[in-house]
């Protein structure tokens, strides 16, 4: 009898990330996992106790990607690159992003980056040092507000026509822009 192959935990999960891709979190099982891996059961298990332990190495997979995608440079606005990398995410990752925003905050916000790094990255955009912490959030649950908007009629397919990536950027630049000046003209005039 040949030797079984071993699977490494970054195979398993590689394996169950392609399963959500496609069906969302619940659609992953250790069946499914094993049967992407051309496999039986039995590594998985040597591997994790259980589905909603691989469930979790998966969030974390999730969280590294969209990390990684909002360490990318899109534009030379370092806030326009938070809402291009979430809009990029949406579009790359439909399914999963489906799932996490429509179903579960908590799931969300277990793959979502840290808000410190977001503050940070929004306080070194021209646009925005002159503001506070407080104004901050602000701005930034307002363009979160408008951008997941944005980003669920995007991949429901309820945008008119086919809006290309520059399309959808210069909305979220532009709504961007407004939202910014809108506070500045609060901050201003009290």
């Amino acid at each position: 009898m040949p030797p079984k192959k071993k699977f490494t935990r970054e195979q398993i999960v590689d394996a169950a990330f392609e399963i959500a891709k496609e069906e969302g979190l619940e659609g992953i099982t250790i069946r499914k996992i094993a049967q992407e891996m051309g496999s039986s059961i039995a590594p998985i298990y040597v591997n994790f106790a259980d589905v909603d332990e691989v469930k979790e190495a998966v969030l974390g997979k999730i969280h590294d990607i969209s990390q990684e995608m909002l360490n990318t440079t899109y534009s030379e606005d370092t806030f326009l690159n938070i809402g291009i990398a979430s809009l990029k995410f949406a579009r790359e990752y439909s399914v999963l992003f489906k799932d996490l925003v429509l179903n579960s905050k908590t799931l969300l916000d277990k793959v979502q980056p840290d808000p410190g790094s977001i503050f940070g990255r929004m306080q070194k955009s021209d646009r925005l040092k002159d503001f506070n912490q407080e104004e901050l959030a602000e701005i930034l649950f307002k363009m979160r507000v408008f951008q997941l908007g944005l980003s669920v009629m995007d991949v429901n397919g309820m945008l008119p026509g086919e809006m290309s990536d520059k399309e959808l950027i210069g909305i979220l630049e532009r709504t961007g822009g407004d939202i910014i000046e809108a506070a500045r003209l609060r901050k201003h005039w009290g």
